[in-house]
């Protein structure tokens, strides 16, 4: 499941977000909220969550402050921001912070929904790449080892077979 963390300073609007999803339904866990950044941060690295959903603008630290400490901390986690301003200069910087996608409030459960599935389905995908390369890197691993042993083993008999007086202790 896809872990999911809310931070809105309207408790109305996060409890909604909060009450009127089926997160498990979805193939989410709602892995918790808060009311504002500050409050918010601690949680979050304690939840490290797939997709940290947050408003912009809120009391003591705001949403941008935020994502940056996030992706600073937990690189990995997606940032979808919640927005009433629909103004070029928040939008701008947040895509320089990384943010995966900026949505304007008022927002419904299902365009939410439809958003996290996108965000959802590109972690699904690079979780499926870092699988794919482990697995490759495994595989050449024991490659090289059987390729080692192999001409570790050959050597051996090679100078077994040999005629040649030698002294084992000098090989």
């Amino acid at each position: 499941m896809v872990k999911v963390f809310l931070v809105e300073d309207e408790a109305i609007i996060r409890h909604g977000i909060r009450d009127n999803i089926d997160w498990a339904s979805h193939g989410f866990e709602f892995a918790g909220e808060a009311g504002d950044g500050e409050y918010a941060y601690p949680l979050i690295l304690k939840a490290q969550p797939d997709i940290l959903v947050t408003d912009i603008k809120m009391p003591f630290m705001d949403g941008l402050e935020l994502s940056r400490l996030v992706k600073k901390t937990l690189p990995r986690t997606r940032i979808i921001v919640l927005s009433g301003y629909n103004e070029f200069e928040y939008a701008k910087e947040a895509i320089k912070i990384g943010v995966e996608e900026y949505l304007l409030k008022p927002i419904s459960s299902n365009v939410l929904l439809e958003h996290l599935g996108e965000v959802a389905s590109k972690i699904h995908e690079k979780q499926k790449e870092y699988e794919q390369r482990e697995r490759r890197i495994r595989e050449m691993r024991e490659k090289y080892l059987s390729f080692q042993k192999k001409d570790r083993d050959d050597n051996i008999n090679s100078i077994k077979s040999s005629d040649a007086d030698f002294d084992i202790n000098s090989v």
